[in-house]
């Protein structure tokens, strides 16, 4: 048994182990422990208190997949109810669907019994008009969004995603995403983590893997599904990370610097490795041999060589 997640999954990956332990699935594993994520008001990237859009409404996706039957459910654009990770599952299992959005979303929300709440405190609220205000110098606001958020997007606010991947007793994978999504961002806009084989992707035969960092190059590039493909091949998980994140960096529109990806990947056989674009990221990780999850540093993507043909 292992339970894998990004760096802000440490919160909830003992949670997460304490399923694990007491002989419950992949599925409720990676579930418990993206709920805790959701309720930290501390994570401003994830659930409850996450950064809002641009008119100050915050805009929850996430996803869930089931690694023995590779079933997905997910939900984009979901406002007023913190667990979308839950709700993501409820799609899953109840509906003949694998994606709702929006109003939709947030009707099946109802429907399920999920407490309706608002989900920004004062607090975030200043730091969103306090972005918009840097944007536009002190001046009037443009008439068109897609301006301010041009104006007002910020990389330090952009790149924040929880993932878990886990394996249980049975040897069944699962894996789970769950963001609030880039900051300040255009109302409605997607990214990668509700997106299944971007954002986050789990096959028992071979492994799981999921992304956080700009979600518009993991849809492009399909970047969770090509880890998981690369470990079909017969790749262990780092070099598996590293052949998909390459397809990323390789795009001709897109700067290396420019291209801030991170993924976590787990094999059938209980290996993990976390890879990044950027040096000095982390992600953690727990098995029956620790008390409590542990962070490890993750590998980092070599720069191109432009000599190179």
């Amino acid at each position: 048994m292992i339970i894998v997640g990004s760096a802000n999954a440490l919160s909830g990956l003992d949670a997460g182990w304490e399923v694990l332990a007491a002989g419950g699935s992949a599925l409720d594993a990676v579930e418990a422990a993206v709920r805790v994520v959701e309720d930290d008001p501390d994570d401003h990237t994830v659930g409850f208190d996450g950064y809002p859009n641009v008119l100050g409404e915050v805009e929850l996706d996430a996803s869930i997949v089931d690694g023995s039957t590779r079933r997905t459910g997910a939900v984009a654009a979901l406002q007023g109810y913190r667990h979308p990770v839950s709700l993501a599952r409820l799609v899953m299992e109840r509906l003949p669907h694998v994606l709702l959005a929006g109003a939709g979303a947030g009707r099946f929300a109802e429907e399920c019994g999920f407490a309706r709440e608002e989900l920004l405190t004062e607090q975030t609220r200043a730091v969103w008009r306090a972005g918009l205000e840097a944007a536009s110098s002190g001046g009037s606001l443009p008439e068109q969004l897609s301006q301010l958020v041009r104006m007002s997007s910020d990389p330090e606010h952009v790149a924040g995603t929880v993932n878990v991947l886990a394996c249980d007793g049975s040897g069944r994978l699962a894996s789970a995403a769950s963001t609030s999504g880039w900051a300040w961002k255009y109302p409605g806009r997607v990214g990668d983590s509700p997106i299944a084989g971007a954002g986050n992707w789990a096959d028992d035969r071979y492994g799981a893997a999921a992304c956080t960092g700009f979600g518009e190059l993991a849809i492009r590039c399909s970047t969770a599904r090509s880890v998981v493909e690369a470990m079909r091949s017969g790749l262990p998980p780092e070099p598996a990370c590293e052949r998909a994140l390459r397809e990323v960096v390789d795009l001709p529109d897109v700067p290396f610097e420019g291209a801030i990806m991170h993924v976590v990947a787990l094999d059938r056989a209980g290996r993990h490795a976390g890879v990044s674009t950027r040096a000095g990221t982390q992600y953690c990780y727990r098995t029956a041999r620790d008390e409590r999850a542990q962070l490890a540093r993750r590998a980092v993507l070599e720069r191109p060589d432009p000599r190179r043909g």
